[in-house]
């Protein structure tokens, strides 16, 4: 009798997906805009990571969606912490990734560690993501990108992808608490309870990139 071993999501396979949704509701010069911005990103920000493996992860404290405090010293007291940087509930590969690694969340438990998601919109606005996604891990408002800018790099987001954002209807500015359009260069670090990170991932700045769920596993099983 054979045992069928599950299949781990993979966010390469469920991109084209998402590009071909994408397709069939955006219009296609608006598209044209995002697409054209993130590979520009993805040119410029070739090697975004602030911090590395053997590097100590800095401390931080920043409230989830209900306005506790939550510190990353105490998170490490219990277990290793998957942190990951997105850009905010309003970016669809943001959404993806989140998805996906909401489907590993049994596995990151069973491996005694925390998934922790991190971004400079406001609590009300991450309460929306943790929501619209059925999240079970903490999503926290890093509002200025102050503590994402300690481990991966923080950038300007294009004029051209504001105002085709609010072509379509959506108001950027309105998801945070200040209006520098501060975004982080997605990354992912797995950090092991003596505060070390043993695992920094980063697809660069074309934010159509992410890291996969695979890659967040296996660092967990060789901490």
């Amino acid at each position: 009798m054979t045992t069928d071993t599950p299949t781990l999501p993979s966010y390469q396979d469920s991109l084209q997906d998402l590009l071909d949704q994408l397709e069939g509701m955006l219009p296609a010069d608006k598209l044209a805009v995002f697409h054209r911005d993130a590979t520009q990103l993805g040119t410029r920000y070739p090697s975004p990571l602030k911090r590395g493996l053997g590097d100590r992860a800095p401390g931080f404290t920043l409230p989830n969606v209900a306005g506790r405090e939550i510190r990353l010293a105490d998170l490490l007291s219990q277990g290793p912490v998957v942190l990951t940087f997105y850009r905010g509930v309003w970016c669809p590969y943001c959404n993806l990734e989140l998805k996906l690694y909401q489907q590993i969340l049994p596995d990151i438990r069973e491996a005694s560690a925390q998934l922790v998601a991190v971004s400079p919109m406001t609590p009300d606005s991450s309460q929306q993501m943790k929501e619209s996604n059925d999240l079970a891990f903490e999503v926290l408002s890093d509002v200025g990108g102050k503590v994402a800018g300690q481990y991966t790099t923080v950038f300007e987001n294009p004029r051209s992808s504001v105002d085709a954002m609010a072509e379509l209807g959506y108001d950027f500015f309105s998801f945070y608490a200040d209006d520098t359009a501060a975004l982080p260069v997605p990354a992912t670090f797995v950090i092991a309870r003596d505060g070390h990170i043993v695992y920094a991932g980063s697809a660069g700045g074309d934010y159509r990139q992410r890291v996969e769920p695979a890659d967040i596993l296996d660092a967990l099983r060789h901490i």
